[in-house]
């Protein structure tokens, strides 16, 4: 059995209900509720994989309107005691998924400044979500192979929050075409 995880129900919207070999669990947006939600479905079962999907924004312009692999994640809401931004006091800067693609920049708020978009690229990421880090940190605690896939929904801009609402379904659609085609369902 695989696991497959969202953050949001309308980022499934595309998704039939059931899908034969995975179990279905969304979190809830943000750090603290998908550290929540996963650990609570490892803790109910054991599954060979966990395959994460939803929407982020991109800061480079050419991975927009794309879906993209995630290879691994920071935090860029976080800093260490020197004030390292990247950096937390307890956990590693960069979580890695094994696989090939881009790198994400996981945090509590919604970027849609220059400022913030300059943050996440001194971080070495090329797109921006609110829950990758944690998800990938918590498959590791519990050793379960993760696979990371983003539809791009925004640019990380200030339209981007407004943008979101309007795309997101689109997004699903890319992403349930991309499944359809990787697993072959």
């Amino acid at each position: 059995m695989k696991l497959l995880l969202a953050a949001l129900d309308v980022e499934l919207v595309a998704f039939p209900e059931r899908i034969d070999g995975f179990e279905r669990v969304v979190t809830g947006a943000g750090k603290l509720k998908a550290a929540h939600g996963l650990t609570r479905a490892l803790e109910r079962g054991e599954y060979e994989e966990i395959l994460v999907l939803g929407t982020a924004g991109a800061v480079v312009p050419e991975l927009q309107g794309g879906v993209h692999e995630i290879a691994a994640a920071v935090q860029h809401d976080v800093w260490d005691g020197d004030h390292v931004v990247g950096q937390h006091v307890t956990l590693p800067p960069r979580v890695e998924t094994g696989r090939p693609g881009e790198v994400i920049a996981t945090g509590d708020h919604f970027v849609d400044t220059a400022a913030g978009q300059a943050t996440v690229l001194a971080l070495g990421a090329s797109l921006i979500d609110m829950e990758t880090y944690v998800y990938i940190w918590v498959a590791q605690q519990y050793g379960v192979p993760i696979r990371v896939i983003r539809s791009v929904s925004d640019a990380a801009d200030e339209g981007a929050f407004l943008e979101w609402d309007v795309v997101v379904a689109a997004c699903s659609a890319q992403l349930w075409e991309w499944f359809q085609r990787e697993y072959g369902v």
